[in-house]
């Protein structure tokens, strides 16, 4: 290809996406693909969704929503504007840009896997043309898109900045979060290139309100892991606060909404029964393992991440101290945990502490029960199993339970009636804020 070929695959492409007549691939549905598809179709692009879950295929296809949060009829609307999904990767040809959107999990040994990155790298590579942009939106360590997207490109031959163009563009979603929308949250996009930097600009700019480049792809991808990173060490500090505070008889919760009246220099973040969702609990864990490659040791980063990993524990000694003040061991109680979702208002079970509890409670012999309105089964997970359903909140279900453990904060709840009518309450999330003798704060 000459140059003046290769100055006008950039060309073509920018221009596509400006009069937005470049066709769009999504790959990867979930929980920032899908949005991301809708706000595309909203603005006029015809999208190309790509997933290997066939039945995930099949329900978009039929108009259909498997999240919560997201309406079907959004996802009809979709439909009605030409949006299509598919588990044939062979298609990777048609769109004009591919935008990567599948999971960045962590292995048995606490490590990155990449596997789905990879490996959905590996089958749109053969099909890949000419002219084409690829993103990567999937939380990873710095150097993934330079170390292992590239060299997969330029195997078939391309030339990145060129032919083709690569850039890292890391997700930002928020679910369930109704002040922010994909729209609204600014875009943070680095290229390979100045021209793949160009392209990813053109790519985000009819879609996202802002979009604010940096300098290279590794700059992109450490900004994701700043921003988690910063998140998980302040919930760190706030959970060795909230063992400090229960020490000496104080409620964290009350302390944390003083300090947040001050109107600079304090940030309020909030403890919990441990980490959830799929970027707090992971990403740091992607940064020590790349630091470590240099030499570095993440002390205060692996220090966070310790005390919050220990938070289900100290939990349940907790819960276990409040029943043997009852007269009452775990073993043999009925545990009701209220919330099995990683945060309130949403469905999303991904590295819900919740589960945690619930499987630390079963191996010490109580009798698990859940209520969430957000999960109605216990879904199908790789890790866990319970055969269980929701169970109503009555006063009746409500004070047969020997225990009822606030996990998860949903605001369906009704948290007078589960006050008046539970045994013993273990509240994680500071919803009470008045002492009552049968309130345990954890």
């Amino acid at each position: 290809m000459n140059d003046n070929n290769q100055e006008n695959s950039l060309t073509q492409l920018i221009s596509k996406l400006d009069r937005r007549t470049a066709i769009i691939g999504i790959v990867g549905l979930g929980y920032v693909g899908l949005p991301l598809m809708l706000r595309y179709a909203d603005v006029g692009f015809k999208v190309l969704g790509i997933d290997i879950d066939a039945d995930k295929v099949s329900k978009l296809n039929q108009g259909q929503s498997y999240i919560e949060h997201i309406s079907a009829e959004s996802i009809a609307s979709a439909c009605a504007k030409g949006f299509e999904a598919t588990t044939d990767f062979t298609r990777a040809s048609e769109p004009d840009a591919l935008i990567i959107c599948v999971p960045t999990p962590l292995n048995a040994y606490r490590e990155p896997d990449l596997s789905f990155v990879l490996d959905t790298t590996d089958a749109l590579v053969p099909y890949m043309r000419a002219g084409q942009v690829m993103s990567l939106e999937s939380t990873t360590y710095p150097g993934t898109t330079d170390e292992e997207l590239k060299p997969r490109l330029e195997s078939r031959g391309f030339k990145i900045g060129k032919d083709v163009f690569l850039v890292f563009s890391p997700e930002r979603e928020d679910p369930g979060n109704p002040n922010f929308e994909t729209r609204t949250i600014p875009k943070i996009c680095g290229g390979t290139t100045p021209a793949c930097q160009q392209a990813g600009i053109a790519l985000y700019s009819p879609a996202i309100d802002q979009v604010v480049p940096v300098s290279s792809t590794r700059a992109a991808e450490l900004t994701k892991l700043l921003e988690n990173i910063h998140r998980a060490v302040n919930i760190g500090l706030v959970n060795e606060m909230k063992i400090i505070a229960d020490k000496m008889d104080i409620d964290i919760h009350e302390v944390i909404r003083a300090a947040a009246t001050k109107p600079f220099g304090f940030t309020a973040y909030y403890p919990g029964p441990g980490l959830g969702g799929h970027c707090i609990p992971i990403d740091p864990f992607y940064l020590t393992w790349k630091a470590r490659q240099y030499g570095l040791h993440t002390r205060f980063i692996e220090l966070a991440g310790e005390i919050n990993s220990d938070m289900p524990q100290w939990v349940i000694g907790k819960l276990s101290d409040a029943l043997n003040d009852r007269a009452r061991s775990i073993k043999g109680s009925r545990v009701l945990v209220l919330g099995i979702a990683y945060k309130k208002d949403v469905d999303d079970m991904r590295e819900s502490p919740s589960v945690e509890l619930m499987e630390i409670l079963r191996d010490k012999g109580a009798d698990i029960a859940y209520s969430d309105p957000h999960v109605p089964v216990f879904p199908k997970m790789r890790e866990h199993h319970f055969e269980i359903k929701s169970v109503p909140l009555t006063a009746e279900s409500i004070a047969s339970y020997d225990v009822v453990l606030v996990a998860t904060n949903h605001k369906a709840f009704d948290y007078d009636l589960i006050q008046k009518n539970a045994k013993l309450i273990i509240d994680t999330r500071g919803v009470y804020l008045n002492p009552q003798p049968n309130i345990v704060k954890a």
